[in-house]
């Protein structure tokens, strides 16, 4: 194995823990700001005095959150003053080595797909499990050396 694919698989590991304790997390209707401030019984007045701002900025950042224009740098600011820690991740739906998969095996079928269609236009069509096999080899070959396009959109 070689260092890249080392460093990667490394990678992998945390993008995949991450998901695992994080995907069962849904922000609330009302947002993570409204829930933890009436958690703790806080008014939006006594928040926006920790914050040292107006209680219509409390309220604006309320909404923002729900509608995503908030910047995590005033998330930051607000769980501080809600004596919280803010966290912040991005995480894959499914597991990092199905999503790499995923993409390996589309990749083929549309390589498999488009040379097939060529060749039918040829009149030298391959019997379908013939395509099946290739797009599997193909497969197998993206997820050995991943090469550079690999993420394009083909």
């Amino acid at each position: 194995m070689t260092v890249r694919e080392t460093s990667r698989r490394q990678y992998q590991g945390i993008a995949n823990q991450a998901a695992s304790q994080v995907l069962g997390f849904r922000q609330p209707q009302e947002g993570w700001v409204v829930t933890v401030r009436k958690a703790l019984g806080m008014s939006g007045a006594q928040l926006a005095r920790r914050l040292g701002v107006s209680r219509a900025s409390v309220s604006q950042t309320e909404k923002n959150e729900r509608s995503g224009n908030v910047t995590i740098k005033h998330l930051q600011a607000v769980a501080e003053a809600l004596g919280c820690k803010f966290v912040y991740a991005i995480v894959p739906e499914m597991d990092i080595e199905t999503l790499i998969l995923n993409q390996a095996q589309k990749n083929a079928t549309n390589l498999v797909r488009r040379t097939s269609g060529h060749m039918a236009l040829e009149k030298q069509a391959l019997p379908k499990e013939w395509n099946e096999r290739e797009a599997e080899r193909l497969r197998d070959e993206y997820l050995r050396a991943m090469p550079s396009d690999f993420w394009e959109e083909r």
